[in-house]
């Protein structure tokens, strides 16, 4: 029996990761009777084996080898998976599901431009299907083509004005560019997405007026480094009046343990106490009238004097070396991270640089990287000695620097006002913006971007040179 594709499905993100990103949704494939346990599977029990065997009576079926470009793409096998997207074009120059599915994986492997192309052609074939208009943006924005994204978005939303997906690009695209009123004025519909999996508390959200005596509870959703980019918000949203009340992961809470305007912490995950009245982090910027102008700055975080002691002994004092931390990937299991992370041997070029010793305080699976390459006497791993945010604090206060890719511990050191030099893709999360070297929400971070996709070769060369000019200065 011949099989069928459904019609390409919108592209909202998932916002259980963070840093938040959309991300485009493949075309999903038809359900058949029995699924193959031992591959990686479809939404609807498809498997790899299962159509590949399919292939083997139907050599001409479009929908197969584009089904099974998306699963490919799902295993971790962009060139594979573009490859059969290409069969399948080659069968039927304008089968939908295969231009958007093309588009998807070319992105992934930041393609950007024949990314466009690809799902421009699933657009058109489509007579501008606002589903598909969804994955256009996603490679638009990607691509650092924001404007043509937001007229799209335009376009797309004068079709469907409440579509949360469209509101939910438009909010990520806005907020690249800094237009943050409007952008947040967009953001809470990641509320209203079907794939929004974090749960969202009962009863009447804030509104951002006065409490008035009131009870707020402020609910974390999505990873550590929106949490601590969003803590500078809670001693405003004290000032209302109210009784604060915060969600807060363990790894989090030694540290937050001071933060002004917490009356009391609830565990991440645990049963909610009473309150009046609720609010996601994420979204008091737009509650509390954030501009790009307007970024408060970082509030207070709290190193306890047991986690200083236990730096003291992992990093020595002044010694006439520039001690600088690397970090080289974020988590691992966040669907952005390939972009973003890089490899520790990118990182070797510093210790060129006379006086300079390196830190790893990598966290994670990444930390092989270090006996793989037999760098543990040039490194020194403090990453194992890490049980909270609170430990890597006490060890940021005492590095001269941090060189890292992005993830929460950008936000850590930032917020703790260390310098931190931040190593961004191509199109990096929304609070770096999408140019300069500065962001207005961490005054102590520079930024270091790729101008071409992928090129991390001239970032660490960049790197490499600043971190050359600090040390000069210092001798």
């Amino acid at each position: 029996m011949k099989a069928n594709i459904t019609q390409a499905a919108p592209a909202p993100s998932s916002p259980a990761a963070s840093p938040l990103q959309a991300s485009p949704r493949p075309v999903s494939a038809v359900p058949t009777p029995a699924p193959a346990p031992a591959q990686s599977q479809g939404s609807h029990g498809l498997s790899i084996d299962m159509l590949e065997g399919m292939l083997k009576q139907q050599p001409n079926d479009p929908n197969v080898w584009s089904a099974l470009g998306a699963l490919l793409r799902q295993a971790g096998k962009p060139e594979a998976a573009i490859a059969c997207q290409r069969r399948a074009l080659e069968i039927d120059q304008r089968h939908v599901g295969a231009w958007t599915n093309l588009g998807n994986v070319l992105g992934d492997v930041e393609r950007y431009d024949e990314a466009v192309a690809a799902q421009e052609h699933a657009v058109v074939l489509s007579g501008g299907n606002a589903n598909l208009l969804s994955n256009l943006v996603v490679a638009l924005r990607h691509g650092c083509r924001f404007d043509r994204a937001l007229e799209i978005l335009e376009v797309a939303l004068r079709a469907r004005p409440g579509d949360p997906g469209l509101l939910w690009d438009r909010a990520l695209t806005l907020l690249q560019v800094g237009r943050y009123a409007e952008g947040f004025r967009n953001y809470d519909s990641r509320l209203s997405l079907p794939s929004y999996q974090n749960r969202i508390a009962d009863g009447p959200m804030w509104d951002g007026g006065p409490l008035d005596g009131k009870t707020i509870l402020l609910t974390t959703e999505q990873g550590f480094g929106d949490v601590l980019l969003t803590a500078r918000y809670v001693p405003m949203v004290k000032a209302r009046g109210g009784r604060v009340l915060l969600e807060c992961h363990p790894e989090l809470q030694r540290l937050l343990s001071g933060l002004e305007g917490i009356d009391g912490f609830v565990r991440a995950g645990t049963a909610y106490p009473a309150y009046d009245v609720h609010c996601p982090l994420m979204s008091l910027p737009h509650r509390l009238g954030t501009t790009i102008e307007t970024v408060p700055p970082p509030t207070r975080l709290t190193v306890p004097a047991e986690a200083r002691e236990k730096a003291a002994r992992l990093v020595p004092g002044p010694d006439g070396t520039v001690k600088v931390g690397i970090i080289w990937s974020g988590r691992v299991t966040f669907k952005d991270n390939a972009r973003r992370a890089t490899t520790l041997s990118r990182f070797l070029r510093f210790l060129d640089v006379p006086k300079v010793r390196l830190y790893s305080i990598q966290k994670g699976p990444p930390e092989a990287e270090l006996a793989t390459l037999g760098t543990s006497t040039l490194i020194t791993p403090l990453g194992p000695h890490f049980n909270d945010f609170a430990d890597t604090a006490a060890v940021l206060e005492r590095l001269d620097l941090v060189i890292m890719t992005d993830s929460s511990v950008a936000h850590l050191a930032g917020s703790l006002g260390r310098p931190v030099w931040n190593l961004l893709q191509f199109m990096p999360y929304w609070v770096y913006g999408n140019k300069g070297d500065t962001t207005p929400w961490y005054p102590s971070m520079r930024l270091f971007r790729q101008t071409t996709p992928g090129d991390w070769d001239s970032v660490f060369g960049a790197a490499e040179q600043a971190l050359r000019q600090v040390v000069a200065l210092r001798t």
